[in-house]
């Protein structure tokens, strides 16, 4: 009995070996590859770098519903901006255009109330 389990536990010892240095020759192998991409990368890194900044990448909400928000105040920005230079174009007093601005922005939380009401 005793030299069956012996026998098993050489036989785990020797898999455990096995997998150890396989392990070790796959990390061997990465560090390698890591060394090289290193030596190739780093001197053109720092040349790109210094010509081009990195972007910022923004994350936004995706999906149905975000997609819809983001058309809707699209339509609102373009429809503030037509009244605004319609007002420009059409009025020559400086007083009515400062009058049809300062309304437009406080109207238009209500024109997107009504517009774009969700609960009816």
């Amino acid at each position: 009995m005793s030299k069956e389990r012996a026998r098993r536990r050489a036989e785990r010892e020797a898999e455990r070996e096995r997998l150890a240095a396989a392990r070790a020759e796959r990390e061997a192998r990465a560090a390698r590859r890591r060394e090289m991409r290193e030596r190739v990368v780093r001197p053109v890194a720092g040349v790109v770098a210094a010509v081009r900044p990195r972007p910022v990448r923004v994350a936004r909400q995706r999906g149905y519903l975000a997609r819809r928000r983001r058309n809707e105040n699209a339509v609102v920005a373009v429809l503030w901006f037509l009244v605004q230079v319609l007002a420009w174009i059409l009025l020559d007093s400086w007083m009515a255009r400062l009058g049809v601005f300062l309304g437009s922005i406080l109207l238009l939380p209500v024109f997107v109330t009504i517009v774009f009401d969700r609960r009816s």
